[in-house]
């Protein structure tokens, strides 16, 4: 009887739980601010945080202005996990589904309600542009005015910059990487042949005559 309760409880638990996918991003995301967690089934720190984490998705299950939900990085969700930018996992974004931003606070449901209760609301974006500051609406309407070819362009020409500083991060990480392992052997190289060249003997001639030295006193 109590494996059926607890079996039930943690349905009703997880019965508002979204996982969103390119199929019904859009519709689930429309007018909200959301708040993902984006995830791979096997990974430990996912199935730590997931109890909280399906607890904070039920507690905003019927938000008109707000949406938690889950990715499967390793599923369905892949495209959008890949046009984040998630290296790891669990990775945590929020705000405005077209421009996320990643969450680094803690990872307890208290923290995570906490951040959620002051964050997940109403924000300045193309479908709540009377939140936007002057500065804000006027670069949205610039967008607006943009034909579709030319939106599409100038998100390209960005994205490849960022492609690049990525790939230029990575190349100077394994350039770093490089340098750091020739270092490491020509320490290596230079202690080795320090010892072989006779230290070692000229440290114990040494011992053995300050010895010599104190006996003879």
């Amino acid at each position: 009887m109590k494996f059926v309760v607890a079996l039930l409880t943690t349905l009703f638990a997880t019965s508002n739980a979204i996982e969103l996918t390119p199929d019904n991003w859009d519709e689930a995301t429309a007018g909200k601010t959301i708040f993902v967690k984006m995830f791979a089934p096997w990974c430990g720190h996912c199935k730590k945080m997931k109890p909280d984490w399906d607890k904070l998705m039920d507690e905003f299950a019927d938000s008109k202005t707000a949406l938690v939900a889950d990715v499967d990085c390793t599923a369905e969700g892949k495209p959008i996990c890949d046009d984040n930018g998630v290296k790891g996992f669990p990775t945590l974004k929020y705000g405005d589904p077209s421009a996320l931003e990643d969450y680094k606070g803690g990872r307890d449901y208290s923290s995570l309600k906490k951040f959620a209760e002051e964050s997940l609301k109403p924000m300045c974006s193309p479908n709540n542009i009377d939140l936007c500051d002057a500065e804000k609406k006027a670069e949205i309407e610039k967008y607006q005015a943009m034909s579709a070819a030319d939106l599409e362009a100038a998100i390209a020409e960005k994205t490849k910059v960022m492609d690049e500083a990525e790939e230029a991060f990575k190349t100077g990480v394994n350039e770093l990487q490089e340098k750091y392992q020739k270092m490491m052997e020509d320490k290596e190289k230079t202690i080795e042949d320090i010892k072989n060249s006779g230290l070692g003997l000229m440290k114990a001639v040494k011992a053995a005559s300050a010895k010599k030295g104190s006996d003879e006193l």
